[in-house]
């Protein structure tokens, strides 16, 4: 009688938080090839490939994507394929926030599409992240407005079955230093606390103030992660060795 091995360890639901999120709830976003998916363009730059991607889901993301695409690929650690171009790398940190203390801001307002441009205009001048023209429909963004400018920003990227990523968290530069991106934290993680869910949320491992705000706030780090980019070939190749990611 042969003796089992032992089983596998279950990957948690944030272990690959784009896949799941566009096979939950946010699949109504979600556009497929195969087992490839992505959220549309103009909504998040973020895509998913499964856990074990083979050479028919590259190809199928090479599709997807077209030659010469930048993609990014959220937390992937594999083998990229020899003829992609890796366009960046680098370290970054995940974490949870099940011990935060959240509570809504009576100076924070919600935001909706009529303000997304002044959204955007802050976003490019604090580069949080990535946000599109069609970001705020993943979730609810807060704000804080002051003599009617926008100086800052919250908000829900991400959303895997029981979380969602805060996202988006970005201050004037002249309004620095008076703790508006803690309550928009801490608003935004009671209003997906309302739902039933955890907040998370994802930064550089080099990033050590950002760090030590979101551990002061009750975030723990989960897992280091890593943020990478790769180039779509012109053309395929065949019959290369992939090359590994650090």
């Amino acid at each position: 009688m042969t003796t089992p091995g032992p089983r596998p360890t279950p990957r948690h639901v944030l272990d690959n938080p784009a896949l799941a999120a566009l096979t939950g709830p946010h699949a109504h976003f979600a556009e497929r090839r195969g087992r490839v998916l992505r959220y549309p363009l103009d909504v998040s730059p973020w895509l998913a490939l499964p856990d074990d991607p083979d050479a028919g889901d590259w190809a199928d993301l090479a599709a997807l994507a077209g030659p010469g695409a930048e993609v990014p690929l959220l937390g992937f650690r594999g083998a990229v394929p020899a003829d992609w171009e890796i366009t960046f790398q680098f370290e970054g940190v995940q974490l949870v926030g099940e011990g935060v203390v959240a509570a809504p801001d009576p100076e924070a307002i919600p935001l909706g599409p009529a303000d997304v441009s002044e959204i955007l205009d802050l976003v490019a001048r604090t580069r949080p992240g990535p946000f599109e023209a069609r970001t705020i429909e993943l979730g609810t963004y807060l704000g804080v407005r002051r003599d009617g400018a926008l100086i800052a920003v919250s908000g829900e990227r991400l959303r895997p079955p029981g979380w969602t990523e805060i996202s988006a968290v970005c201050t004037d530069p002249a309004f620095r230093g008076q703790g508006l991106a803690s309550r928009l934290i801490l608003a935004v993680a009671h209003g997906i606390r309302e739902r039933g869910e955890s907040p998370f949320l994802h930064t550089g491992a080099d990033n050590t103030n950002a760090i030590r705000l979101y551990e002061s706030l009750g975030f723990r780090v989960r897992r280091r992660t890593p943020f990478l980019a790769a180039r779509v070939p012109q053309r395929l190749g065949e019959g290369r060795e992939a090359v590994p990611v650090a």
